[in-house]
Parts: C-alpha cells; structure tokens; sequence
C-alpha cells in the first residue's frame, strides 16, 4: 500500500512538471505583455475603484471598460505622436542618406573637422560616405524594424486586453493564489503588498523622472532657439530610462553643436539648464521616489534597474527591483520561520 502511496505522488509530480513546461511554452512569448499588464494595473488600481464605484451598480466589467481606455488613451496618444515624428524624421534622414545631399550637415562635421585637425592634422572626416552607408543599413534593416515595431504594437495590445481582466478579475486570481499557497496567507498577503509598494515606487521612481526630464529638456531646447524640441524632449524620455545615458543623448550633441557653431553664449546656457533644471530631477528625486516604497538601498536598486534589463529587456526596468523585493521578502520570511524557531529551541 505504502509503495503504492509512493508511485501515485512520482507519477503526479511527473506528470504536473511536464504539463508545467507545456504551459510555460504556451505563456513564455507573452510574459512581457502579462507583466506589463500587471505593473499597469498595479499602478492604476486605485484609479479602476474609483471609476468602479461610479459605475451604475458598480459594475466591475464596465469600470475595468473605462479604466482600460484611459490607459490606452494616456499612452496612445503621446506614443501615436511620437512615433509618427520619430518615423518623419527618420525617412527625412534615409532620403537625405541616400541621396548624398550634405547641407547643414557637411557644414558642421566641416567646421569639427577643421577644429580636430587644430590638435591631428591628419584627421578626416567623410560625411557623404558615413550618409550613404547609413543608406544601405536603413535599405537592409527597415523591414526589420517595422516587423519589431509590428510585434510590438501587438504585445502592447496583449497587454491591454490582460489589463482589462486584470482590473476586472484581479481580486479573485490572487485570492485563489493565496489559497493554493502552502504559505500562511499573512505571508502571502505580506508578499502581495510589499511588491505591489515595488511597483509603484519604481514606476514613480523611474518613469515620472523620465517623463519631468522630457518636458524640461524640450522646454530647455525650445528657449535655447533649438528645433524639433518636442521630437528630442521624447528621446530625452526615452533616455532617461536608460541607466547611465539619461538626458545626456540629447544634450550632448545639442551644446557640441552650439559649440561648433561658435554659439558659445547658448552652449554655456544648455549646459546650465541641462546640469540644473534636468540633472538634480534625477539625483535628488529619483533615488527618494524609488526607495521611499520598497525599502531598497539606491545602489541595490541601480544593479537590480541594469541587470533587468539585461535580462527582460525595456520591461525589466521594473521587474528588475521587483524581484529584488520579492527575494528580500522570502528571506524575511525564511528568517521569521527557521531563524527565529532555531533560537526558540536553543
């Protein structure tokens, strides 16, 4: 009988692994989107309760209806504009790239030119030649980009649809988590709480000093006589969700060039601006932003951002610290069942 017992529970957990990894294969292509959609509702939850509670009966379905077009109205918007400017921009580059034709461009690597060969006589710099290779990678690549861009619109979609049954059904998936838990439900409420506290800090922390940025450097640009501010105010957003890039893509280029122009006056104000009304946003705000929920050292925070991204790709930006948190929260846990219990017996 005992024997019996034994090969019930082998061949159980055989056959539980192996339908484990079926489904893994079936979800591994959209964890990105899933995850992306549990950081949204997270973030927004607040928002969904109350839309919910103003809802005839309170209706759950239509409040998470109406919560999920918000969403997609707050980031469709800037991103539908953003992106049109961005791929304006770009086919106005490949054109130009293809055709050969130099303009401002050739003036300024012309006056570079001649300010490095003050320092290396030697030193050449052939723009024509650099365009028209752009040409032939843009001509070899574009169709990649846009099939990326392509999968990428269609995760987001994903993610949008998952939100919606998130917001809607989101109680009741993690009720049913807590209870198929061997843990005690105190520890897995505790669990629950301290990564939803991740999620916000790091997306306050992270992505609305992102987004501060972006606006000051477009306001910054535009004051200093630059164009297309708006267009490179949203590269600087993307920027500064970089680790160790930040706003400096655009600000460098943009002082180098005022420089080279012999716009000394409004290469010295950029630069002020830049250190000043964009920099301290990210060194006084945003390690306060993002320690301030889940308790993590700024450093543990910075090498759990970049190994994130290493890992997840843009999403682990966040999921990064997540997991981060969840690990500091199993040790407390394991701490408070076997460190403690080892004392009592002592």
């Amino acid at each position: 009988m005992h024997n019996n017992r034994v090969i019930e529970y082998i061949f159980f957990f055989v056959f539980f692994a192996f339908v484990s990894y079926l489904v893994w294969q079936i979800f591994a292509p959209f964890i990105s989107a899933l995850a992306l959609s549990a950081i949204i509702v997270t973030i927004c939850y607040p928002l969904f309760e109350k839309i919910s509670f103003r809802m005839p009966r309170k209706n759950r379905t239509l409040g998470a209806l109406v919560t999920t077009f918000v969403v997609l109205g707050i980031v469709i918007i800037p991103f539908a504009f953003i992106t049109s400017s961005l791929v304006s921009e770009t086919l106005s580059v490949y054109r130009m790239a293809e055709s050969g034709s130099q303009g401002e461009i050739e003036v300024l690597a012309s006056n570079l030119e001649q300010k490095i060969q003050l320092v290396i006589p030697d030193f050449k710099l052939d723009v024509t030649s650099f365009l028209q290779q752009s040409a032939i990678w843009l001509s070899t690549h574009l169709g990649a980009i846009f099939a990326g861009t392509a999968s990428t619109i269609f995760l987001f979609f994903i993610s949008l649809i998952g939100s919606f049954y998130f917001f809607r059904d989101g109680k009741e998936f993690t009720r049913w988590l807590i209870l198929v838990s061997p843990l005690p439900d105190k520890d897995d409420e505790k669990i629950f709480k301290r990564l939803a506290q991740s999620i916000r800090s790091v997306a306050t922390g992270t992505i609305l000093i992102a987004l501060l940025q972006g606006v000051l450097t477009a306001v910054g640009l535009s004051i200093f006589g630059f164009d297309r501010a708006i267009l490179w105010g949203a590269v600087a957003f993307f920027g500064a969700l970089i680790p160790s890039v930040g706003t400096s893509i655009v600000w460098v280029p943009a002082i180098l060039y005022s420089v080279f122009q012999g716009d000394f006056l409004v290469a010295i104000g950029a630069s002020i601006w830049g250190v000043l009304a964009v920099g301290l946003i990210d060194n006084l705000l945003g390690p306060y932003l993002m320690s301030r929920g889940n308790n993590l050292h700024p450093f543990i925070i910075l090498i759990a951002v970049l190994g994130g991204i290493s890992l997840f790709g843009p999403i682990g930006l966040i999921v990064g610290p997540v997991i981060v948190t969840l690990f500091r929260v199993l040790l407390e846990i394991y701490g408070s069942y076997f460190v403690n219990s080892s004392h009592i017996k002592k």
